[in-house]
C-alpha cells in the first residue's frame, strides 16, 4: 500500500444510493478494481450505466484504430454484462490525445444531466497509482478534473445553457463521486467472493485487449489487489476509492 493510505483511516464508502454513473476514459478501465465494486452493487439493486468517453482504438498496437474500436466496444460490453451493468455508452473522443477544454466538459455535463446519478465513479488521474509503477496514462490525467468541473457545471443552469434549452435540465443530486486504484484513497467497498469472481470474469472478456500484454497475470491480479486493499480496511477482500464529496 502506499504511504499516503496507511497514513488515512479507511472508510467504508456509503451506498445508500441508487444510481451511479461510471465514466471512464477506455474499454478495461473500470475493469481493474471497480468492476467487482459494480458487482456488489447491481446486486443490491442499484442502477449502474457505464460512460467510455474514448472506444479505445488506439489501445493495441497490432491492431488499426477503424478495426480495434468495435472490437474493443464489444469487449466492453460483455465485460459490463458480466458485472451487471445493463447500460453502456460511448462518447467519440480521440482515445491517447484527450484534451482537458470546453469541449469535455459539456459532454460529461450532458451525460449527468441526462442520466441523473447519485454518485459518480471513475479511476484514478493521479500521476501514479500506488506501488511504484510508471506516468499514469495522459487520458486518465485529463478526464479526473473534467469530469469533477464537469459534476458542478452539471448543476448550474447558467452552463451550458444550450443544453438546458435542448430539454438537459440542471442536475445538483451527484453526493460524491469516486475514484478507484487512487493512491490517495480515503474509502472502501468490501467485496464478497461472488462480487470478486464477477469483477474477474468482467475483465477477462477483454480477451483480445488482454492477450496483447504479454505475461500479464490476469486471474491473479485482481485477487491479489482485493487482498491488499482489504488488509488496509480491515475486511478480508475490498476495493478502494478516493472519494469527493460535492
Amino acid at each position: 500500500m502506499t504511504e499516503t493510505m496507511e497514513n488515512s483511516v479507511p472508510r467504508p464508502l456509503p451506498e445508500d444510493w441508487q444510481r451511479a454513473l461510471a465514466v471512464v476514459a477506455h474499454p478495461d478501465d473500470l475493469e481493474f478494481g471497480c468492476s467487482s465494486a459494480i458487482a456488489r452493487w447491481t446486486g443490491q439493486g442499484k442502477d449502474v450505466v457505464e460512460l467510455l468517453v474514448t472506444k479505445g482504438e488506439a489501445g493495441i498496437d497490432s491492431i488499426a484504430p477503424e478495426e480495434c474500436a468495435p472490437l474493443r466496444m464489444a469487449e466492453q460490453r460483455a465485460s459490463a454484462a458480466a458485472v451487471g451493468a445493463a447500460t453502456v455508452e460511448f462518447l467519440d473522443f480521440p482515445d491517447g490525445t484527450l484534451e482537458y477544454g470546453l469541449e469535455l466538459r459539456a459532454a460529461l455535463a450532458a451525460a449527468i444531466r441526462r442520466h441523473q446519478p447519485d454518485v459518480v465513479v471513475s479511476i484514478n488521474f493521479r500521476e501514479h497509482f500506488g506501488g511504484g509503477g510508471g506516468f499514469n496514462h495522459a487520458d486518465h490525467r485529463v478526464l479526473g478534473p473534467a469530469l469533477l468541473d464537469a459534476v458542478r457545471d452539471a448543476a448550474n443552469r447558467w452552463v451550458f445553457r444550450e443544453q438546458t434549452e435542448e430539454g438537459l435540465t440542471p442536475w445538483s443530486g451527484v453526493r460524491f463521486v469516486a475514484f478507484g486504484a487512487s493512491p490517495r484513497a480515503t474509502h472502501y467497498v468490501e467485496l464478497s467472493e461472488d462480487d470478486l469472481a464477477a469483477g474477474v470474469a468482467s475483465l477477462a472478456a477483454h480477451e483480445v485487449y488482454l492477450a496483447n500484454l504479454g505475461d500479464f497475470d490476469q486471474k491473479g491480479f485482481l485477487p491479489r489487489m482485493a487482498a491488499q486493499s482489504g488488509e488496509w480496511s480491515g475486511v478480508p477482500l475490498a476495493t478502494t476509492f478516493e472519494v469527493f464529496e460535492t
